[in-house]
């Protein structure tokens, strides 16, 4: 549904979205979009191009089907891609449990969920190996997102090796392009900020439709509690670029947490 179903074919569109020339730096977090590659591929392609990847990540995507636990992480087993698969990585996803206890452990909130899922060809095609914690938030409370961001924080720096946090979100949904820069620019400063209270209420009080704004706010917690000061957009764009169509589109936003 998201992007080709043969490793060759996705191997081919992952390449033409990655920068092998682009400077990479460090960073805490970035957010990726999640839409079909052919809409969103070059803002993540761009994102993944721009920053240093280790070998470990925590992935937080938005609950878009309502399924499973409010706010829900695996701990264990693999995914599969056409590219192959992608190991969880037990001992993060451990400390992550220990340290946020609002995550349950759940994979029914995992198992029609896209906007995550997308994320891991980019890695794989990136890096030869690597290992992810899935976390998958429905639940809108800033005192859960916050704590979550907390024990994320908490479980880095007793981890033993560098981990990025992955937020996967699109932006506005199905507004005139003009109206959704507009709106999404509102949060964006705020992501570049690290001001998760401000996104959160920016979000909220604005109606902006960014679906991933929840995982972003525990994200941006979980930056600032980690040292991080200033967000960066890379790239920002919509599906009328693609679609030719400008009166009703989805936006994607590149952001990378340093």
């Amino acid at each position: 549904m998201f992007y080709p179903g043969s490793s060759d074919d996705l191997r081919m569109m992952i390449s033409g979205y990655i920068d092998v020339k682009a400077s990479k730096e460090k960073a805490t977090a970035v957010i990726s979009p999640h839409a079909g590659y052919i809409y969103s591929g070059k803002v993540a392609g761009k994102i993944f191009s721009s920053v240093e990847l280790p070998g470990n990540f925590v992935i937080l995507c938005p609950n878009h089907t309502g399924y499973g636990a409010r706010a829900a992480i695996m701990d264990s087993g693999t995914w599969e891609t056409p590219l192959g698969k992608a190991r969880i990585d037990t001992e993060l996803a451990q400390l992550l449990k220990d340290n946020a206890p609002a995550l349950e452990t759940d994979s029914d909130a995992h198992r029609r969920e896209h906007s995550l899922e997308v994320q891991l060809p980019f890695l794989q095609f990136l890096l030869a190996d690597f290992s992810f914690v899935p976390i998958c938030l429905s639940t809108q409370s800033y005192k859960e997102l916050t704590e979550i961001g907390e024990g994320i924080a908490a479980s880095l720096k007793e981890y033993d090796k560098p981990v990025l946090i992955i937020v996967s979100s699109d932006m506005t949904h199905y507004e005139a392009a003009d109206i959704a820069r507009e709106q999404d620019m509102k949060a964006i400063r705020m992501v570049e900020d690290v001001n998760p209270r401000g996104l959160y209420d920016t979000v909220r009080n604005e109606a902006i439709s960014m679906c991933g704004y929840a995982p972003a706010v525990s994200a941006l917690e979980a930056c600032r509690q980690l040292g991080a000061r200033r967000g960066k957009l890379i790239m920002y764009t919509n599906s009328g670029e693609t679609s030719g169509d400008y009166r009703s589109v989805v936006a994607y936003a590149g952001l990378v947490i340093a």
